[in-house]
């Protein structure tokens, strides 16, 4: 537990309060400073986060992604022995016989393709039941930091409370993920019923295998989003009362705590890049070479027979804008929450006019800004990757450039094939 703390007149006018507001602030806060973070019970009244997005990790325990449960009074923990875990691997088994008697019939379908296009173009219904295969890797394998991760939340919020008297809120949250939830699954089979229908040898029965893989892939993309905007409501609620705490009462003692609490938040957004470093890796490589293979899919078919719309064309830009689409959303999203960390409390600190603060408060602010700086909050996959805005454009770039190469096998298959009489005119007329 935390230290225990007496309160009594003398001891406030010590500290020059002589303010009633400030007395009864300081009285408020001082009570607030026996609260322990570590205290399930405690974290399990401010852990305000996992209740509004309870729901998601519901939904991949049901999918069998994350067996992570609520075991106890503020703590997810995760266990091999647990009945989520035995209901994941019940779950995968019968979901891997499936998938791979449709996975057989895919291969059986693609064995019998003769030319190159259709050959590439078959190649796509595979990669899409790739992702169930590596469900233990990436699920089972990060399960128990992913449950420390969620842990982190609710110690955060308590401190969170203990700094700023105020329970961190994240509005229309729950409501944003029964929406996502929704949409998550009628974007699964909207998305796979439009590619039975739009392409060739993609039976209505095949797609049965498909769809948890679909929805795992959407539900990854909402559940990212979900933390990142977190983590922006947590950063903007912290820098709000700072400004706020900070114009009633500008003292070395506020800003400490407020510097640990920033610290606290800092090193909660780098955990969330940890915790999931092998899930959005291999979601990452997925997408890129899922775009890759549709793009030079559907520019091969421009290519042989025009642009005349046909069923194969929008099915192929029909995938290509789905999975750039959660590409986008798990870039952008984590780019947004890095930048709001620092700059509400940045902004802030440098508008403090140093001149009407004490020694102690000015050495205090200098330690803040220096904080800020020396750990900036990022979003990593474990240093391979930085999450933002970045990761994006340098995505584009790799697709283009194996664009670039594939077209150009493209374009002297294209010249093979032409009759010798056209070669040779081509020839004389160059």
């Amino acid at each position: 537990m935390g230290k225990v703390f007496t309160i009594s007149k003398d001891n406030l006018h010590l500290k020059g309060l002589n303010d009633p507001v400030l007395i009864e602030r300081e009285r408020e806060r001082i009570a607030r400073a026996n609260l322990n973070s570590q205290d399930g019970d405690t974290a399990e009244e401010h852990d305000q986060f996992y209740r509004d997005h309870k729901l998601l990790l519901v939904l991949f325990r049901v999918l069998a992604v994350m067996p992570i449960l609520r075991s106890a009074p503020g703590r997810v923990t995760f266990s091999w022995r647990s009945s989520a875990s035995i209901y994941a691997f019940t779950f995968y088994v019968f979901a891997t016989f499936w998938v791979c008697i449709v996975g057989y019939e895919r291969i059986t379908i693609l064995g019998n393709t003769e030319q190159f296009d259709e050959y590439i173009y078959g190649i796509l219904f595979i990669i899409f039941l790739v992702p169930h295969f590596w469900i233990p890797f990436v699920g089972w394998g990060v399960a128990s930091i992913v449950a420390a991760y969620k842990t982190m939340w609710g110690a955060f919020q308590v401190r969170y409370y203990r700094v700023t008297g105020r329970s961190l809120q994240f509005p229309f949250l729950k409501t944003l993920i029964i929406i996502l939830f929704i949409g998550c699954v009628t974007c699964a089979v909207v998305f796979l019923l439009s590619l039975s229908m739009l392409l060739d040898g993609f039976s209505l029965w095949h797609t049965t295998a498909y769809y948890h893989i679909v929805i795992m892939l959407n539900m990854n993309a909402a559940l990212w989003y979900c933390n990142c905007l977190g983590t922006r409501v947590a950063s903007k609620s912290l820098s709000d009362c700072f400004r706020e705490d900070v114009g009633i009462e500008c003292t070395a003692s506020i800003i400490s705590q407020y510097r640990f609490l920033w610290l606290n938040l800092s090193e909660l957004v780098q955990a969330l890049g940890n915790a999931y470093s092998r899930t959005y890796s291999t979601y990452c490589l997925f997408m890129l070479f899922n775009i890759t293979i549709a793009i030079y899919a559907a520019m091969s078919q421009i290519i042989d027979h025009g642009f005349n719309f046909s069923f194969k064309e929008i099915g192929l830009i029909v995938d290509t804008v789905y999975c750039s689409i959660l590409l986008f959303v798990f870039c952008d999203s984590s780019h947004k929450a890095t930048l709001q960390v620092a700059q509400g409390v940045q902004d802030t600190l440098l508008s403090i006019n140093l001149l009407t603060v004490d020694q102690p408060t000015q050495k205090e602010i200098d330690l803040f800004i220096q904080a800020i700086e020396m750990n900036p909050a990022t979003v990593s996959l474990k240093g391979y990757a930085a999450v933002n805005r970045e990761l994006l454009t340098a995505s584009l770039r790799t697709i283009s450039i194996y664009l670039i190469v594939l077209l150009q096998f493209k374009i002297s298959l294209v010249a093979q094939q032409l009759p010798p009489q056209l070669l040779e005119k081509g020839g004389m007329t160059s």
